[in-house]
């Protein structure tokens, strides 16, 4: 919950306050809310209710197939925030085409949600987003609101210590965390000891082009595994 401040304001010795300022509208002021009332002891107060941040936008990603092909989303303006390249974008869900109407998805470091909502337009039934930022959280959801979509589930919570739950298994999963924390092998651990996988599912995995591969559970089969610019990214498919 936002912080809430108290601001007294003196007001002139001997100043009559009018029946109009007693009961003066809320005001707002950039990104917050100030509700005036009167205390009945000469002093005005006003109380601030800050908004929650929104990260703001820094670039704008392009949904590249499916019934929002062409749509522009913008990118929130965070550290290490990467989206996935159209490239690699149009390869990846060429590999996945059979699969992905009616798929339920997660994608577990969701970042610029293009992953995430590359496959709700290409008709995922459901896409749960795990994003820890809360200003970038906030971002994903504006851009599902601006998509007009209530099948994309974002939740605010750190992605690692959310597998460590178990839940109902995923048909897809995207495994794109952030290139400078090494997080692929402990998100793996998690996902194949989580319950959050079935037989026939898939995993994507993103990583630097000349980054090593982690070690896959030997229930993992690598089908593709692939090079474009900076990215090395690669399907496995869960054995039965």
């Amino acid at each position: 919950m936002a912080s809430r401040s108290i601001i007294s304001i003196a007001l002139p010795t001997g100043s009559r306050r009018s029946r109009s300022s007693r009961s003066r509208r809320p005001l707002r002021v950039a990104s917050t809310r100030i509700a005036w009332r009167s205390s009945g002891l000469g002093v005005a107060r006003a109380r601030i209710r800050r908004r929650r941040p929104v990260a703001k936008a820094s670039a704008r990603l392009r949904l590249v197939g499916g019934r929002w092909r062409g749509r522009r989303l913008s990118v929130p303006d965070a550290p290490g925030l990467r989206p996935t390249p159209d490239r690699v974008r149009e390869t990846l869900f060429n590999w996945l085409a059979p699969l992905i109407p009616g798929a339920r998805c997660l994608d577990v470091f969701a970042g610029s949600g293009a992953l995430g909502f590359e496959a709700l337009s290409r008709g995922a039934r459901e896409v749960v987003m795990l994003e820890r930022a809360g200003p970038v959280a906030r971002h994903l959801m504006a851009s599902a609101q601006a998509l007009g979509t209530d099948e994309a589930q974002i939740i605010h919570t750190d992605a690692l210590r959310w597998l460590e739950g178990g839940g109902k298994p995923f048909d897809i999963v995207f495994l794109d965390p952030p290139f400078g924390q090494d997080l692929w092998s402990t998100a793996i651990a998690r996902l194949n000891a989580g319950g959050w996988l079935k037989p026939g599912s898939r995993v994507y995995l993103e990583l630097p082009a000349r980054g090593i591969l982690p070690v896959l559970p030997p229930t993992w089969d690598l089908v593709r595994d692939k090079t474009a610019g900076e990215v090395r990214y690669s399907l496995s498919v869960v054995a039965g």
